[in-house]
């Protein structure tokens, strides 16, 4: 259970001190989940309903990544966190049509070390896809990967930049114009590893599964991470986790970058959007109404389209990613699973996904 803890943002300008008094540290035994308003639109967001618990406290890291609902299953797939070459990352499936939740583990073929991920629509298809961010390993190139849930059957999409391999693709959205699917490539294969030493720059890629085109569309990226539309996609949002390589250094970028959209084909005017003050932003998503939630170091941040801080969902530990349900939003902190219940934002994919709106 929670409800929404103010903020004092006078107080806290004044007091490195003045955070300690709202949580309690939850580093070694993440149980506690808050809700904490920096701003009076905190609220209208999140809503004055909102509860928070915890799902799951495994002893294994089963929620890291991606959380990408499948219609036909009716179930949320997770990426597991990395342990070893000889334990590859596992998808965690989660059954929605419960509220318990029950989950169970699968891995699929073609899929070697699963990371960020969305639903997808082949070209000419009316039916969606789940599509991996595969990172590869030693022996196999990193790229996009479908796979249908209902018959496990497994497709390579893209695999490398005319000929370059990438370092380890990380995450993925699909324009809904389009159709084009648009990823970043990190070195976290190479930083946990798995994967050989980068031989190409950390950037952002457009690619054509029609036409098979490729191109480069951002650069300038000390670790290119999490992606995400504005709703109008008119806007694209890249995270950069510099912050975290081998090991953390919070001198370098923990930064959302925005960019203008031109034609659904290039990208324009870039700009800082946020820096987070935890940690480094991984996975991002929007709601209807253009907020920008991105998982961060101590929980969930949400920005207004501003990018105005207008509060957490703080549970104390990292958040690589969480995922939005209808009226709910899915928090993952690699062995734990949060849930908040009675949300009024509804994410951008919910409508698509869910047929929900």
């Amino acid at each position: 259970m929670s409800s929404i803890t103010n903020v004092d943002l006078l107080s806290a300008a004044t007091n490195p001190s003045y955070f300690s008094t709202l949580v309690t540290t939850n580093v070694s035994n993440p149980t506690t989940i808050s809700l904490l308003s920096y701003n009076s639109n905190f609220s209208n967001v999140i809503g004055d309903g909102a509860t928070a618990r915890q799902l799951y406290d495994l002893d294994w890291e089963a929620f890291h990544e991606m959380g990408t609902y499948n219609r036909e299953t009716n179930s949320l797939y997770i990426t597991s966190n990395y342990d070893s070459l000889q334990n590859p990352i596992n998808i965690t499936i989660l059954d929605l049509s419960s509220d318990n939740y029950p989950l169970k583990s699968i891995r699929y073929p073609e899929v070697r070390e699963a990371n960020g991920g969305t639903n997808w629509y082949p070209p000419g298809s009316n039916t969606s896809e789940l599509l991996f961010c595969d990172e590869g390993d030693f022996e196999h190139y990193s790229g996009l990967v479908s796979v249908n849930p209902s018959t496990n059957k497994s497709t390579v999409i893209v695999n490398n930049f005319l000929g370059r391999n990438f370092s380890s693709v990380n995450d993925v959205r699909q324009h809904f114009e389009t159709g084009d699917l648009w990823f970043t490539d990190a070195d976290y294969g190479y930083f946990q590893y798995f994967r050989p030493e980068p031989t190409i720059p950390k950037q952002v890629y457009r690619f054509d599964p029609s036409a098979g085109e490729i191109a480069v569309v951002a650069d300038g990226f000390d670790q290119s991470n999490g992606l995400e539309f504005s709703p109008d996609f008119k806007t694209l949002y890249v995270t950069d986790t510099g912050a975290q390589h081998f090991t953390p250094n919070q001198t370098r970028p923990a930064t959302i970058y925005a960019y203008d959209v031109i034609d659904g084909k290039t990208l324009a005017n870039r700009r800082t959007f946020a820096f987070v003050d935890t940690g480094f932003p991984d996975g991002i998503h929007t709601d209807t109404e253009g907020n920008v939630w991105v998982g961060a170091g101590d929980g969930v941040h949400i920005f207004d389209p501003r990018g105005t801080l207008l509060g957490k969902i703080w549970v104390g530990v990292t958040s690589n990613n969480f995922a939005f349900l209808p009226g709910k939003v899915l928090v993952f902190t690699n062995s734990q699973l949060w849930i908040v219940e009675n949300i009024k934002a509804v994410g951008r994919e919910i409508c698509r996904d869910f047929g929900v709106c």
